[in-house]
């Protein structure tokens, strides 16, 4: 048994680091793809007002502004899954050091939560903050909490329905902090909340907005948050689902 123990991790241990490898060499062409679709729209906007085609719903875009969507979203999505294996490597290496610093949610996550506005608008959803009164600040590494919070907003804005609510609340008790982020109007199966953070792994479910996802995003919450001394538990039922996140004050 300690045998085929040790078989299993060396086979894990190779498969990441053939994934990371594998991150590297892709993360130069896909770069420089990006940058060629960049210019692409440059040229083809000197030509004709193509910025502005392209700022028009998808149903009244010319067919070349279509194509030219697709071909800078599928670029967007290749370079978003490089980065997230990357991140999740350094993470499991324990190579990327924490930066410490003091937190005041009262202004912090009023900023975080204002660029999706844009998105929740776009899909009719609604966005809402809730700060519970006197907030302490607190000490953490701001990168991997803003990390944390916008994996969980992004999954959110994928997963809610039109016209329903995403929340986001902040609260402090027992020498803690919590912060939860809700969506109405989706559900997670029972039988795949205990698989939700593993890594690659995606809820088989309806993607409203068919914008797809790495399988990697929660994989990541929950690395951040192991580095940080805290936790993350998940609740769905009574067509509501909410990720609660527990972090140490000190």
């Amino acid at each position: 048994v300690q045998a085929q123990v040790a078989e299993l991790e060396k086979l894990n241990r190779l498969k990441d680091e053939f994934l990371s490898t594998v991150s590297h060499e892709l993360r130069t062409p896909v770069s420089n793809m990006k940058m060629a679709i960049q210019m692409l729209a440059v040229t083809l906007n000197r030509q004709q007002p193509f910025f502005d085609e392209l700022a028009k719903p998808q149903e009244e875009q010319s067919r070349l502004a279509r194509y030219f969507q697709i071909l800078q979203n599928e670029c967007e999505r290749e370079i978003t899954l490089i980065n997230d294996v990357l991140d999740l490597q350094r993470l499991e290496s324990s190579i990327q050091p924490l930066v410490l610093t003091a937190i005041d949610l009262s202004d912090w996550l009023p900023q975080i939560t204002v660029s999706f506005q844009e998105r929740v608008q776009k899909h009719q959803q609604t966005l809402q903050l809730n700060l519970a009164a006197e907030l302490p600040t607190f000490i953490c590494d701001q990168a991997s909490l803003e990390r944390i919070i916008t994996e969980l907003l992004n999954n959110a804005c994928k997963y809610t329905p039109p016209n329903e609510k995403i929340t986001v609340t902040a609260d402090a008790k027992s020498g803690l902090i919590q912060l939860s982020v809700s969506n109405s109007g989706v559900e997670i199966p029972a039988s795949e909340l205990s698989r939700i953070f593993e890594k690659f792994y995606r809820i088989p479910s309806v993607d409203p907005w068919k914008q797809g996802g790495t399988g990697l995003g929660l994989a990541l919450v929950q690395k951040l948050l192991n580095r940080l001394g805290g936790m993350i538990q998940v609740r769905s039922q009574d067509n509501l689902t909410c990720f609660t996140v527990t972090l140490p004050i000190k």
